[in-house]
């Protein structure tokens, strides 16, 4: 009787251990997923960014960047099936907060009609403890990042972005190249 009581006691010891190594198993794999999701995701704004001007006569270009956000035109707008011009925010607030994406089609600047048309919001990572984007200058080499970019100042669009994220005591980091500006040069 001895006998069989410590096998059982091993053998729901080993179901246990296993049990709870599936549990991690799939909970990383969840994690990563979200993570490729999100560089994915973001990364195809991005890399569609458009320079877009309210105006012939007026050389500036929407495109305006802070360190926790960041709103430009993207000639790609996923609540229009992957065509399209959309105006784009992301932006996060503060600790523990949401990072979110706006997206806004038709795109409508300056004088012209706010709130008419389309408006989807995403919640690109649910709680967020830092978020940070930089911008590469066109005109620099590959240490010239910045923390600010204005698109009516600049007169350009930044060469690509680096999306600096850390949650749930991770790091993660993306470097984006803004495809339009590869095209133009």
């Amino acid at each position: 009787m001895a006998i069989f009581s410590m096998i059982a006691a091993i053998l729901y010891g080993a179901l246990y251990l296993s049990r709870r190594a599936v549990a991690k198993a799939t909970l990383s794999a969840e994690t990563g997923q979200r993570e490729r999701m999100l560089g994915s995701f973001l990364g195809g704004y991005v890399r569609s960014a458009f320079p877009y001007r309210i105006s012939a006569q007026d050389p500036s270009i929407y495109f305006y960047g802070e360190e926790s956000r960041v709103a430009f035109v993207s000639a790609m707008s996923r609540g229009l099936g992957g065509r399209g011009l959309a105006k784009i925010t992301v932006q996060w607030e503060q600790e523990g907060e949401p990072l979110t994406l706006d997206e806004e089609m038709p795109v409508r600047l300056g004088e012209q009609q706010e709130g008419l048309g389309y408006r989807n919001r995403i919640v690109l990572y649910p709680a967020v403890d830092s978020f940070q984007i930089d911008y590469l200058s066109p005109d620099g080499d590959e240490a010239d990042w910045v923390e600010r970019w204005d698109g009516a100042e600049r007169k350009s669009l930044p060469r690509a972005i680096r999306i600096r994220l850390r949650a749930a005591g991770e790091k993660k980091q993306w470097v984006v190249p803004i495809m339009m500006k590869a095209l133009v040069r």
